[in-house]
């Protein structure tokens, strides 16, 4: 009984906690679309820039937020796999990055590891909550 309400406070915790991550930056996007491009050193040039980012960053980042605030509140097999989709995503990108332009800098490098380690968390916690279903079943 232990094992199942600490995978559950488990399992909410990370989806979360990647929601609110989401949350952050979609925020900076919609408020000052350069501050978050200043995190990797791009100018914004002209209002489709501001736009573009808004819409990216500010707008799809409030739809994962919401969809993770709800799985984590109604299904939280389906948070983890979201998430460990979202954070694995997001370090491919990067791998895929190092790997056709090259090193990544310091604010990558970072980032890769932190949405390696999220993404691993997730699928761990994913198996051992389809695991657990299973052995119910």
């Amino acid at each position: 009984m232990k094992q199942h309400k600490l995978l559950r406070i488990s399992s909410a915790t990370l989806i979360g906690f990647s929601a609110f991550a989401i949350l952050m930056v979609s925020l900076m996007a919609f408020q000052n679309p350069q501050a978050v491009m200043d995190l990797v050193q791009v100018k914004l040039t002209n209002n489709d820039a501001f736009s573009s980012i808004r819409g990216v960053y500010g707008g799809v980042g409030l739809t994962i937020f919401i969809s993770l605030m709800y799985l984590a509140f109604k299904d939280h097999t389906k948070g983890l796999a979201f998430a460990a989709i979202l954070w694995g995503s997001y370090a491919l990108s990067r791998l895929m990055t190092i790997s056709l332009e090259g090193p990544l800098g310091a604010f990558g490098q970072q980032w890769l590891m932190i949405e390696s380690i999220l993404c691993i968390v997730a699928v761990t916690l994913l198996i051992v909550r389809v695991k657990l279903q299973e052995a119910k079943a």
